[in-house]
């Protein structure tokens, strides 16, 4: 869905694009910085491992990048993973 009207989206283009790359690149480091943050605050009253933690925080971030069957080989390796870091 995208209900912003076409000269603001236009606006905010020329705006970011005004920026340097380096300004660009810091903004987005942040924004998934605070996606992963919010991500794990609510997830944070459950009792999930370090593994089980990582493995939802993919899900959720990564979940509509990836066909389900990726996805689930992708998650398969990140259980084997946290499960050989604990021996």
């Amino acid at each position: 869905m995208n209900d912003t009207p076409k000269a603001i989206q236009e606006l905010f283009h020329h705006l970011l694009m005004q920026r340097s790359g380096e300004e660009r690149l810091i903004m987005g480091c942040e924004m998934f910085s605070t996606s992963r943050a919010l991500i794990r605050s609510s997830l944070a009253k459950t009792s999930l491992s370090e593994g089980e933690m990582a493995v939802q925080i993919l899900l959720r971030t990564y979940r509509n990048d990836y066909s389900p069957e990726v996805l689930a080989r992708i998650v398969e390796r990140e259980q084997v993973y946290w499960e050989n870091r604990r021996h």
